[in-house]
C-alpha cells in the first residue's frame, strides 16, 4: 500500500524554483494527499510561488506578517501539522524548509510513529537535518539536474527546430519530448540490476503522477501506452504476468561487475 503524504512548504524559506524537484521526489515515495504552501501572499517576496500553485495543485495558506522581518509561516504550518496528526489521515509528513525552528515539530510527529521527511538547502542546520528520518538537499538535486541538462545539450547540439517549437506548447498538453525524457530518467533511477530492465507498473505509476493528463491520443496515436512507447525507443518483455520496460539507449557501466546481481 502506498504511503499517504502531507506536503507542507515554508515558502518564505524555500525558493519556488525547487517546486518540480519537490513533487518529483515525493511521487517516488507515495501519494501526496495534502499539498499546502504557507506564507503572506500579499508579499512580493513569495510571488514566484503563486505561479506554482495551479501547476502543482498546491493549496495556499495565508498568514499575515503582523511583525516585520519575522517568518510568519512557521506558526500556521505547525498548527496544521498537529491538526493532520490528530486526524490521522496521513502516515508521512514532508516538511520543506531550512529553518531549525521546525526541529521540535519533527520530533513530535515521530513520537506518534509518523514518517517525517525533510527537504531544504545545504545551509540547513545539522540539528534540523538529523531530526528527520530522511533529508533531501534540494540545491544539490537542482545542481545535478542542470549538469545533466548541459551534458544532454552537448550530445545533441543540433536539435531540430520542430522539437524546439514543441517545448513551448500553446495548450496544457505536455510536450512529447518532456514525457520521453522523464520516462528515461525514471528508468535510470529505478534500474538496479545492470541490465536496464525495470518494472513497467512502477515506471508508469511515476509517469502518471508527473503527467496526469498523459494519453497517446494527445500525440496522434490511438494505442495502449505500451504499444505507444514501443515506437519511441523503448523495449518491453513479459515474465509471467509481470511486464518490464527498458530504454534502447541504456548502456551498462563497463566498470561495474553486474554479475554480482545475477543468480
Amino acid at each position: 500500500m502506498e504511503k499517504s503524504i502531507a506536503l507542507l512548504i515554508d515558502t518564505e524559506n524555500i525558493s519556488a524554483t525547487y517546486a518540480s524537484i519537490i513533487i518529483d521526489e515525493l511521487n517516488k515515495m507515495g501519494t501526496i494527499t495534502v499539498r499546502r504552501v504557507y506564507g503572506d501572499w500579499s508579499s512580493d517576496v513569495i510571488r514566484p510561488w503563486k505561479e506554482k500553485i495551479a501547476e502543482y495543485g498546491l493549496t495556499p495558506i495565508q498568514q499575515y506578517a503582523y511583525v516585520k522581518g519575522k517568518n510568519v509561516s512557521d506558526f500556521t504550518l505547525v498548527i496544521d501539522a498537529m491538526d493532520l496528526l490528530y486526524k490521522d489521515k496521513v502516515d508521512t509528513f514532508c516538511i520543506v524548509s531550512s529553518d531549525s525552528d521546525f526541529t521540535k515539530l519533527v520530533t513530535r510527529l515521530k513520537e506518534d510513529n509518523k514518517t517525517v521527511v525533510g527537504m531544504g538547502e545545504s545551509k540547513s542546520p545539522l540539528s534540523l537535518v538529523n531530526s528527520f528520518e530522511q533529508f533531501i538537499y534540494l540545491d544539490a538535486l537542482k545542481k545535478d539536474a542542470i549538469k545533466q541538462k548541459k551534458v544532454k545539450e552537448a550530445v545533441k547540439p543540433d536539435e531540430p527546430k520542430e522539437v524546439l517549437k514543441d517545448k513551448t506548447p500553446k495548450d496544457s498538453i505536455s510536450p512529447l519530448e518532456d514525457i520521453l525524457d522523464y520516462l528515461k530518467k525514471v528508468l535510470s533511477e529505478l534500474e538496479d540490476q545492470g541490465e536496464g530492465w525495470v518494472f513497467w507498473s512502477a515506471a508508469y505509476n511515476l509517469l502518471q503522477k508527473k503527467f496526469p493528463g498523459f494519453n497517446p491520443r494527445n500525440y496522434g496515436r490511438i494505442a495502449k501506452p505500451i504499444e505507444f512507447f514501443k515506437t519511441k525507443n523503448f523495449d518491453f518483455k513479459k515474465d509471467g504476468l509481470v511486464v518490464f520496460i527498458k530504454s534502447q539507449e541504456f548502456a551498462p557501466d563497463p566498470t561495474e561487475n553486474y554479475n554480482l546481481f545475477k543468480p
